[in-house]
This record gives structure tokens, sequence and C-alpha cells, in this order.
């Protein structure tokens, strides 16, 4: 019996350790399929979208203006943010109180605000006040009061969240990577502005921005939910037809091709280093790549993959040499931001003061590795298995499905994108993905930004280039250069 017992351990043991070894095959995620919404344009040109969903009783809504900070005056960065938060501060029929007095009667919900290449207000209720929804949307959309007592309360909400970030080294760390990487394009300022700018921004500003850029013929308006496409067509026509064309066309003054009028994008042949000095930190954020592509661009499914293996969500490289492999960090990522005329790839990560360096140069050695080799089939399997799967969950709610069908809508691709997307995932060659990592990264070029405490790195930084130091209370993210002319004295 001893002997069987013993027997039948080792067994136990031996299967333990080859399942630890061999874990399951896990089955290829279920492509989604995401149903093309009817698509209506009204005569005054407006382009309405109907996705039906009949499971819950839940109808969406959202206005979206194909415009949002890119479009800001060059003078008053955060104009956009702060005319998108004003749209449910009030209109000329009803006042702020009355509007979240009729959300919140009927259990509703309200969101909105500006983005880089949109403006958007949304709307969810139960569909039995499917009509309500639409009136009060065409409302706030159509007929917004920018009334002077909501203009400043909103004016202070916004210096006291700016005031707040200025301090907060990651908020720093990546302003000033976009700031650099953006540099000459209409992408090139804080799109939330900054304390001079958000104090300047007047009502006439605010008027002005409206109607160059809230027009019928520059605006999407997305329905989804337990509604019929018909039915969504009638009520879109009834509450937003009388909506006509104000003031200039909302192309005057933008820019051609992601270049500011008469002007040409920024561009370096050497690294650029960037150390914002915070005397006080104890340890360093890190951010460090290049300007990228548009959302339209054809390298955008290539590129997504070189960016899921080396910093996305899961298993990355970036993770595992600067995490796993040397304890420096509790997080490295990466990102890959893609706009209506162009982009960034930017590497993240942060680290204990005197370990800047080596976490530096291993952040360095991952990109030149990507960029220089071959990605495994291992790899790739792996990324298009958590990109097709993660799909799923980024539609699996009217919210969601929403946001990737107004994606395509503003960036002007095909309505059926993401029924093709897993299909062209999977034929993706690691050839492909290395072509296009080629084009677009460049280690040896390519942006550099640390937040920390200066003295106790700068020396080692030399061997990677000649860094420029901002103290940072002299940073001015609205200035051309970064510093302001006549800084405050620093904190003691």
């Amino acid at each position: 019996m001893t002997v069987s017992w013993f027997c039948a351990g080792l067994l136990w043991g031996a299967a333990f350790l080859f399942a630890a070894d061999f874990p399951p095959s896990v089955p290829p995620p279920t492509p989604v399929h995401l149903a093309s919404p009817a698509v209506h344009v009204l005569p005054n040109g407006m382009r309405v979208a109907v996705i039906e969903r009949h499971g819950l009783p839940i109808i969406d809504l959202r206005v979206v203006v194909r415009s949002g900070a890119e479009a800001d005056p060059p003078e008053l960065p955060g104009t956009a943010q702060m005319v998108a938060s004003l749209l449910n501060q009030g209109t000329t029929r009803r006042t702020a109180q009355e509007i979240a007095r009729a959300i919140d009667q009927v259990g509703g919900t309200i969101d909105n605000g500006a983005d880089w290449d949109n403006s958007y207000i949304a709307l969810s209720f139960l569909s039995d006040q499917t009509e309500l929804a639409y009136e009060l949307l065409a409302e706030m959309t159509m007929h917004p009061g920018f009334l002077p007592a909501e203009i400043e309360r909103q004016r202070k909400q916004e210096l006291s969240a700016l005031s707040v970030a200025k301090d907060d080294p990651a908020y720093v760390a990546d302003a000033v990577f976009d700031r650099l990487a953006f540099a000459g394009t209409p992408y090139g300022h804080p799109p939330d502005g900054v304390q001079e700018s958000v104090s300047a921004i007047t009502a006439a500003d605010i008027r002005e921005f409206y109607h160059r850029y809230y027009r019928p013929d520059n605006s999407i308006l997305i329905v989804i939910g337990d509604i019929r496409a018909e039915d969504g067509f009638r009520l879109a026509s009834k509450y937003f037809s009388n909506w006509k064309d104000e003031g200039t066309p909302s192309t005057a003054g933008r820019a051609v091709g992601g270049i500011p009028n008469g002007g040409s994008p920024a561009t370096e042949n050497t690294r650029q280093i960037v150390v914002i000095d915070k005397p006080d930190a104890v340890q360093t954020e890190i951010r460090l790549g290049n300007r990228g592509i548009p959302r339209s661009s054809s390298d955008y499914l290539a590129l997504t993959v070189a960016n899921q293996i080396l910093g996305g969500p899961a298993t990355n490289r970036l993770y595992k040499a600067l995490r796993t492999e040397h304890g420096l960090t509790y997080s490295a990522s990466s990102e890959l931001d893609c706009y209506q005329t162009l982009g960034s790839w930017e590497s993240k990560t942060f680290t204990r003061t005197a370990e800047t360096i080596p976490s530096l140069r291993l952040a360095l050695e991952q990109m030149k590795r990507l960029r220089d080799h071959p990605i495994t089939e291992g790899e790739l399997e792996t990324a298009q298995s958590y990109l097709t799967g993660h799909l799923a969950l980024e539609v699996e709610s009217p919210d969601g499905i929403a946001t990737q069908t107004l994606n395509l809508m503003v960036y002007h691709l095909p309505l059926d994108y993401w029924n093709q997307f897993p299909d062209e995932l999977r034929t993706l060659q690691t050839k492909e993905v290395l072509n296009a990592t080629r084009r677009y990264m460049d280690p040896d070029h390519d942006i550099i930004v640390l937040v920390g405490n200066a003295s106790a790195f700068t020396k080692d930084l030399k061997k990677l280039g000649d860094a420029r130091v901002i103290p940072i209370h002299s940073l001015d993210l609205a200035s051309p250069d970064l510093e302001r002319p006549n800084p405050p004295p620093a904190n003691r």
C-alpha cells in the first residue's frame, strides 16, 4: 500500500510538472461580427447612423462634430474642450439645473467633451424615453446658451485641474513628448490648454469656435439600441433638420494635410533629449519614441501588432525586460496614437531616480531589437489572438459600438472595417510587421523626455546625446521652446 501511494504521488507530481511546462492549448478567439449601421444624410448635410440592438430597452445617442482640439486657435489652446464642456451647462431654453433634472428624472446619463479630432455629446436613456433623448440632445447641440456664469464656473474647474496636472510628473512627461512629436502641426499644443490660455478664452471666442465648427455638414448623429432604423431617421429629421449652417465654412482656417497653413512640420535629424528637472522627485518618468502615422495609414495593422508586442496590454517585451528580468519598474508600456493626419509611437515607463539611465537603455534596446529583427511566429500569433479577442470586449456595450463606429466615420474608413479586421490580421506576416516598424521607429533619432531629479542622471545621459534641461517651474507647454521668458522663482 505504501509503495502504491508513493508511485501514485510520483505520477501526480510528474503530471503537474508536465502541465506546468505544457499548458493546455487555447482555441483561437471567435471573431466578432459588428452590425454595419444604416446611414442616412439629412438635407442639411448631417449624417445619421442607426444600429439596431433590441436585446435591452436602452437607447444611446451621440452627436459628434468632426473638429476637436486640432482646430483650437493657435493662441488659445483648450478652446475646443471649453466649448464641448459647456454644451450641457444651459441652453437658450433650459438652465443647466433643468437639463440635469430632466436627465436624472428618467434615469439617463450624459457625457460630453472634446478629443483631438472630434467633439461630442452623448445621452443614454431607456428606450421609452427616446423622444425626450432626441429633444434634449438636439437642444444642447443646436442651442447652447454659453451663459457668462457657466463659462466662469467651467473656467475655474479647468484651471483647477491644470493646476494639479502641472505638478504631476506623468502628465508633464506625456505633454512634453506630444509637444515635441507634433511640433509644427495642429496637434502641437496641449489639448486641454494651459492656465494662461484658459484664463484668456472669452465668450466671443467660444461662440466663434462653435459657429465655425458646430455645423450639420460637419457632424454625425449615431443612434444605437432598441429602435428601428426608420424611426431613428424620422426622429433625426424631426429634431435636427432645422439646424442650419451659420458663419464661415468648417474648413476655413484649418490646417491642410496636418500642417498649419503657411507652415511645415518640424523635423529633427538627431535625437532630441529634454529633461524636466524636478529636484524633489524620487523617481523618473521616461518617454521615448517617434512621430507616427495617421489612422487611415495602410501600415496601421502592422504597427498595431508591433506595438502590441513591444508594450501593449498582456505580455510585452518592455515589461518583461524592465519589470520581470530587472525589477526596475512596476509598469512599462507603449502606445500607438493615430489621428486624422498623423500620430505618434511612444514607449512609457518610470523608475527609481538611480535607475534612470539603465531603464532608458533597456527600453532603447527593446525598440532597436524590434526594428532590427523579425518578431517570432509565436509572438505574431499571440498578438493576433489578443487583438481579435479584445475587439469583442470593445464592442460589447452600446457605448463601445458607438465609439468604434464613429471612429470609422470620422477617419473615413469602410463601415465593415471591424468585420474584416480579424481576417486581415490573420493574414499578416512577420516581414510586414518588420518593414512597417523600420519605416516608423528610429531609436537613434527619437525623442526622449525625462521628468525627475536631473542632477542625479544628466552626467551619464550625455552618452546618449545632448540634453536640454528645463526647470519644472520654467516649463511653458504653450511656448514654442517650452520655457517661460521670465519664470517664477522655484518653490523652496
